[in-house]
């Protein structure tokens, strides 16, 4: 194409938005425009990655709509929960194609939102307009739409792993039980005592036990899926590694099926989509073979002696959970390839 789309970056000096700019440089039909960040306008982005230096000598824009609107087609919200809520609807409202990769539009119930991020709920008439963009799911419904809402890192491992026995009919829906892991990226850039070099290192912890704000965004998915309403047991860890989720889930079945009628089921649901790769017949992914790519990569199953499917899903989980999967669903809003851009093999050892 001879006009590239411009892209506009909010939150770039988090890990979401960094990486963005690392996958968007690579693009063929964008050019990034702007990099935005409210605490370091006017600064350099190679001040705070230094990986950037003589890459990208762009200066840190304001938050500024207008501005936005002026230099960018489209924007993506690499932004804390809470921050989007309110900027959303005025870069939609501006004509501006939005994909907001916080939390703040995942769930189509307010009072939910609260409840699990304390914050306050966007107006409902712009969450009902958000698309939720797990693209090997939703990609009907993510071509030619004008706001997305990026899922979760947790979410797309654990949901990917989960979708195709969902829609089948086949699960036991009070049956589901997620235990994921993730390394310590996903905590974002912040300073915290929990991902301290001496508290994180040669430990391995669950955290927010029955409590993580994800669990309702798995459990609306789920439950569109399948029909009816899917309440699971999710529980999450955080382990001594930079990239990467790995997200082991059970559940039990309604009826006796062959482990080949499961692989079948889930070979034909992702026929043609590329990013999600199943394993053969004992073959499990390990997180490593998945980083630095979008890749989701799945490992099954089934126990013939409890009738209880084990399901094994691995993410990066800044690429494929965060910033691949934005940049997959803008190449399924503008009509192009979705792996346009995304197309490398993961990063080996």
């Amino acid at each position: 194409m001879s006009t590239k789309l411009r892209a506009a970056i909010v939150g770039s000096t988090g890990y979401g938005g960094v990486e963005l700019i690392r996958l968007l440089l690579a693009h063929p039909h964008v050019a990034i425009t702007s990099v935005i960040s409210s605490s370091n306008a006017g600064a350099s982005i190679a001040d705070g990655y230094p990986h950037l230096n003589q890459i990208l000598t762009d200066k840190l824009d304001a938050v500024d709509v207008d501005l936005i609107r002026e230099k960018a087609d489209v924007v993506f919200l690499a932004t804390p929960h809470g921050v989007s809520t309110e900027l959303s609807p005025k870069l939609v409202d501006a004509g501006l194609k939005v994909i907001d990769i916080s939390g703040d539009f995942r769930l189509k119930s307010g009072r939910d939102y609260e409840a699990w991020y304390k914050h306050k709920a966007a107006d409902p008439a712009y969450i009902a307009r958000a698309v939720y963009g797990l693209a090997e799911v939703f990609a009907d419904e993510i071509r030619g739409a004008e706001f997305i809402s990026n899922p979760g890192c947790y979410p797309t491992a654990t949901l990917l792993g989960l979708a195709p026995i969902a829609a089948s009919g086949w699960m036991d829906p009070k049956s589901v039980i997620a235990d994921a892991k993730s390394g310590v990226s996903g905590a974002g850039r912040g300073l915290s005592l929990t991902v301290h070099y001496s508290e994180i290192n040669e430990n391995f912890l669950a955290y927010k036990v029955n409590k993580h704000q994800h669990t309702p965004e798995i459990e609306q998915t789920l439950s569109r899926l399948a029909g009816e309403e899917i309440v699971m047991t999710f529980t999450t860890h955080l382990v001594p590694m930079t990239r990467g989720i790995l997200s082991t889930i059970y559940v039990n079945l309604k009826e006796r099926r062959s482990e080949d009628e499961i692989f079948d089921l889930y070979r034909k649901y992702y026929e043609g989509r590329r990013f999600v790769r199943i394993r053969d017949k004992g073959k499990y992914p390990a997180t490593k073979e998945v980083w630095g790519s979008n890749y989701c990569d799945i490992g099954l199953s089934l126990d013939p002696r409890t009738g209880r499917l084990t399901i094994i899903s691995v993410i990066d989980n800044v690429v494929k959970g965060a910033a691949g999967q934005a940049v997959q669903n803008l190449n399924l809003m503008m009509g192009w390839d979705e792996a346009t851009g995304l197309a490398f093999t993961p990063v080996y050892p």
